[in-house]
């Protein structure tokens, strides 16, 4: 065997095929250089002492000649690899359209945040709602004329469904079951969950049946405050629609009151703010404090499930606005339809 045609063959192998038969000719069980091993004892001792060393040291050089050859082939292949699955990064890639959020959706979290650095907290409520909530407690028996103004859709519940109350108690027996009309069936439902005092403002999606034109819509959004506690006045409630107003138009902002009816307030009124920018009144919502029948409906539901009574002598106001209106005064959009018939011309206008 001839070491340098051995090692020169190693350094020229092509592939890593190729250099495993090579170590398999030299070095493998039946190799040159293995079978030259098994004949030492063949030889006397003196050549078989020297015949040993030349061929660990030959055994030595192929073993270091095959190592250093497949690391370079490895690195070859993996360059071949690297440059056949090159990503040209010079490329310009695809622009995945960006979503956004709905302008009923920016609308409603700048009126929750304003109230939160106030220190209100956020509640949500049931979209289907008991008769009870929704009107009776409200101070809106079945004979009240506000009735008249909610037409209302009503739900027919069928076993095994079924409306819970505040406190996890089933009140299908509590009349029927709506689409909630306005957001302040909530009003009564946290009353009876805590005691005051408390201030919440509840988002929420309201349904009302009515024909759908430029102003109205079956299905738009409301937010409502209310604060409860001892000695709240009128002027708390003031405040607060002012620092609303400021939230919302700046410095300049400022807020208005006139004398209405709504039969869960007393006394009730219409609350507008002045828009600086533009120079005039935003008729957004209605507002008061908030009607003694209400209280006292509270105290005796919270008596029959065995709660002490704790809203005599207390006080609160309450007000409502809606969400699409604020949108739609701000922005001058002539229709309120728009909103919800999913137009991205229209939509991305906000974004």
């Amino acid at each position: 065997m001839d070491l340098n045609q051995a090692l020169e063959q190693i350094g020229k192998a092509p592939t890593l095929e190729h250099l495993q038969a090579l170590k398999v000719q030299y070095l493998g069980k039946n190799g040159q250089i293995t079978q030259a091993l098994k004949s030492l004892g063949q030889l006397p001792p003196e050549a078989r002492r020297e015949r040993g060393q030349e061929l660990n040291t030959w055994k030595k050089a192929l073993e270091e000649a095959l190592q250093t050859r497949e690391k370079e082939l490895r690195q070859e292949a993996l360059k071949a690899q690297l440059e056949r699955e090159t990503l040209d990064v010079s490329l310009p890639g695809y622009a995945f359209p960006a979503g956004g959020l709905h302008l009923t959706s920016l609308i409603l979290g700048e009126l929750v945040n304003l109230f939160r650095r106030l220190g209100f907290s956020v509640v949500e409520g049931p979209e289907v709602e008991s008769e009870f909530f929704n009107f009776d407690a409200l101070n809106m028996p079945e004979w009240h004329p506000a009735r008249d103004m909610q037409d209302t859709f009503w739900v027919d519940l069928k076993p095994p469904f079924t409306l819970q109350g505040p406190l996890g108690e089933t009140v299908n027996d509590l009349g029927g079951a709506v689409l909630r009309t306005h957001t302040s069936g909530m009003q009564i439902r946290y009353m009876i969950q805590h005691t005051p005092p408390f201030r919440i403002v509840v988002p929420g999606r309201v349904f009302r049946y009515e024909q759908t034109d430029a102003s109205h819509e079956a299905m738009f959004y409301q937010l409502e405050g209310l604060v409860v506690g001892p000695n709240i006045t009128m002027a708390d409630l003031k405040g607060a629609i002012h620092e609303l107003a400021r939230g919302l138009f700046g410095k300049e902002g400022k807020a208005r009151f006139q004398p209405t009816y709504f039969p869960f307030v007393e006394p009730g009124a219409q609350f507008a703010m002045w828009w600086p920018e533009r120079g005039k009144w935003l008729e957004l919502g209605g507002a008061g404090m908030v009607h003694p029948y209400l209280f006292r409906a509270v105290d005796d539901y919270r008596a029959r499930q065995g709660l002490p009574r704790v809203y005599e002598g207390m006080t609160g106001w309450a007000f409502g606005m809606g969400v699409e209106r604020l949108a739609i005064l701000r922005y001058g959009i002539p229709d309120i339809r728009y909103f919800y018939q999913n137009r991205l011309s229209f939509l991305r206008q906000f974004r």
